[in-house]
């Protein structure tokens, strides 16, 4: 079976090819020859072509304009199989006129693929490559890079490097100092002084953006490899108040450093808040805060509250009860909250034996309760906040092995006092 980076870049030189066949220009373009120069494996491809928008919708039924006022096509592979379907944006080489907006050009218009590298964001993704032909389509080492801004220079120093003038490029789009740190923690590399010093400069203008697109880019650090090393360019670059519509800040980011890979975006965010506001432990109050600044869905707001809250009752762990730390064990943010505990205070090992020992006691973490409410409504209780904490102590006795079978747990019930 084909691997589906190759069928994806293989469905693209197929575009490639029809359209040079109709006497146009064609490259692969931007982040797919970035990667590849890189030995990874994009996770999609572009094409960039002389031809303009209607002519590439002419030539390819399987289509739709997303951005046709932009020169941007997305073309569908035919026939798609029941798995993949391949997606490949297809875009006119174009010049844009100014950002009013500092998001959109208030002006496009076509042209070459010269100038149309000219106008991207940073040298490493203005790159464009020539495929050798249709049958090296799976093989990226034998296209030609064709390369108009010095970015196979910066690919190989490890260098982000705005194109042209850096405050231009931002002042373009905010959002792309954002994009600077994002490739820079991800790739390892460092931000050239030019640049940087422009991002410092327009850092305040990110407010500019919408709160989605800043808390797109923020999880997407997040989920990267080096989430840490995005933080700390964020605070270095004056980027974080904006990001988060609170003052810049410069404490060290002591939990965010520590915190293990396995660590998910929520607790990502709740590492980074501990490392700011170290002064107390941060409640809902500014969960309520950085959801309304970064638009978080309602689950990685749920989650991050979840996790403040379970990472205080771990500060209490040596004076929980059995039945408390099964409990709190049993919770579906007990892992994400244990590597929060561990970065954090460093003794989550000892806590994770202790949880290991307490599954392994001939109960269990949260075996099925032996009462229900049926029970308690066939001894004539009404459901109400009573039945409620009955349910609980009985469940309490089931996990510290006070009550070890149904019979035990209905003659507990029966001896209580009505």
């Amino acid at each position: 079976m084909t691997h589906p980076a190759q069928s994806a870049r293989e469905a693209a030189i197929r575009i490639l090819t029809t359209l040079r066949q109709h006497g146009h220009t064609a490259y692969l373009a931007g982040g797919c020859v970035r990667d590849a120069l890189l030995g990874q494996s994009p996770k999609d491809y572009d094409v960039a072509t002389d031809a303009t928008p209607d002519k590439v919708q002419r030539l390819f039924p399987y289509s739709a304009a997303v951005g046709a006022a932009f020169g941007v096509i997305i073309v569908y592979s035919p026939k798609p199989t029941p798995r993949h379907r391949w997606v490949t944006e297809v875009a006119t080489f174009r010049a844009e006129g100014k950002y009013a907006d500092g998001r959109r050009p208030d002006e496009v218009r076509f042209t070459t693929a010269q100038e149309d590298a000219k106008r991207r964001d940073f040298t490493i993704n203005g790159l464009f490559a020539d495929p050798a032909s249709p049958d090296t389509a799976a093989d990226a080492t034998h296209d030609r890079i064709i390369d108009f801004i010095g970015g196979q220079a910066d690919l190989k120093a490890g260098i982000i490097r705005a194109i042209g003038d850096p405050a231009e490029r931002f002042g373009e789009d905010y959002l792309r100092m954002l994009r600077a740190v994002r490739f820079a923690a991800r790739l390892g590399f460092t931000i050239e002084p030019r640049t940087s010093a422009a991002i410092r400069a327009n850092a305040r203008y990110l407010g500019q953006i919408s709160r989605e697109r800043i808390g797109q880019e923020l999880l997407a650090m997040l989920a990267g490899p080096h989430p840490a090393r995005a933080l700390h360019l964020l605070q270095e670059l004056k980027l974080d108040g904006p990001t988060l519509n609170e003052d810049p800040c410069e404490a060290p980011l002591t939990v965010s450093d520590r915190l293990s890979p396995q660590a998910q975006a929520p607790a990502r965010l709740a590492a980074w808040m501990i490392d700011r506001h170290q002064e107390a432990m941060p409640g809902k109050r500014l969960v309520s805060r950085w959801r309304k600044a970064l638009t978080l869905s309602n689950e990685h707001r749920d989650d991050l509250a979840r996790l403040l809250e379970l990472l205080e009752r771990l500060a209490d762990w040596d004076s929980l009860t059995i039945a408390q730390r099964k409990r709190l064990a049993s919770h579906p943010n007990w892992t994400q909250a244990l590597l929060l505990r561990d970065a954090l205070v460093q003794d989550a090992l000892e806590i994770s034996q202790e949880v290991q020992r307490l599954a392994g006691d001939g109960i269990g973490l949260s075996p099925p309760p032996l009462l229900t409410g049926d029970d308690l409504i066939a001894m004539g209780m009404e459901p109400g906040p009573a039945f409620k904490t009955l349910l609980e102590e009985a469940y309490d006795h089931q996990l510290q092995g006070q009550l070890t079978s149904r019979e035990q747990a209905m003659q507990w019930l029966s001896d209580r006092p009505q």
